[in-house]
């Protein structure tokens, strides 16, 4: 019995060696050929120890292309969409777990299911929409699209995080002296906080990593990190050190921010599950 129970761990461990290393090696090759010359990228086969060179990425900043530009736009878009989506999404949720609204699940169905619209579906009318407000070209108006993709997930997720607070907590605080709105403040959002943190990486990850709204609705002074890397395709060729260089800036702050937040993240998406 116990060989049997080795063998299972031994065979589950090496599976999940596997696919680590199957999700890890695209990673390690783009931050690799980022440190390589044109040349040296292409080499077959490919060599593990090589002498690293920064000039793609000395290039990307302080060359002349845009990047530090579309580097700025992306960051704030990023975090101010989050903000937005964060504040709505905690005042709605909240909303909508205590306020014995009728039909209440038939509410949550509807906000969450304009999410599940694909994204060509919203783009047309967003656009016709923006482009009466002049607001196409912004990044007000990026902002405002990213919150509308966002928002519907953002409330439908704190609505099943304040639903696994217990009432009594509140009650409890409002006994005590608290009103509603310190009770919420002072009680329910620090234990609800694994829950908005989930919230907050998810929103902040699709506003960061978005392509189709931002080439849509974004000129050149407004345009983010993903088009930067589309920008590096042209007719004379691909500027590969460039696109690795670019690739490697794209996913290095959502790789810190998870590897930051991970215990809230793991926390934050098993509340509310069935135990």
């Amino acid at each position: 019995m116990q060989l049997k129970k080795y063998s299972i761990n031994t065979a589950l461990y090496a599976l999940m060696l596997l696919c680590l290393i199957w999700a890890l090696s695209p990673i390690l090759i783009m931050l690799m050929s980022s440190l390589k010359t044109q040349v040296n990228m292409f080499e077959m086969p490919p060599k593990l120890f090589f002498a690293p060179t920064f000039e793609s990425y000395r290039e990307m900043f302080f060359g002349r292309g845009d990047f530090p530009r579309f580097l700025k736009n992306s960051l704030m878009v990023s975090i101010l969409t989050t903000i937005v989506c964060l504040f709505l999404g905690v005042m709605g949720g909240f909303g909508l777990a205590r306020g014995g609204f009728k039909r209440e699940k038939d509410i949550s169905f509807w906000i969450i299911s304009t999410r599940m619209a694909p994204i060509p579906a919203v783009i047309l009318p967003l656009y016709l929409i923006f482009s009466k407000l002049q607001l196409i070209g912004t990044t007000t108006g990026l902002i405002l699209a990213y919150t509308t993709f966002n928002l519907p997930f953002a409330l439908w997720m704190m609505t099943t995080f304040f639903k696994d607070v217990p009432a009594d907590l509140e009650e409890a605080a409002m006994i005590d002296g608290c009103g509603k709105f310190r009770a919420f403040w002072r009680i329910v959002v620090p234990t609800a906080s694994p829950g908005i943190v989930a919230t907050a990486v998810l929103c902040l990850m699709f506003a960061w990593n978005d392509y189709l709204f931002a080439s849509i609705f974004t000129n050149r002074q407004t345009q983010t990190i993903p088009i930067a890397v589309s920008l590096l395709v042209s007719q004379s060729g691909i500027k590969w050190g460039q696109a690795m260089a670019t690739g490697t800036v794209i996913i290095t702050p959502m790789l810190i921010c998870g590897l930051l937040v991970r215990k809230y993240m793991v926390r934050g998406l098993s509340m509310g599950a069935v135990k």
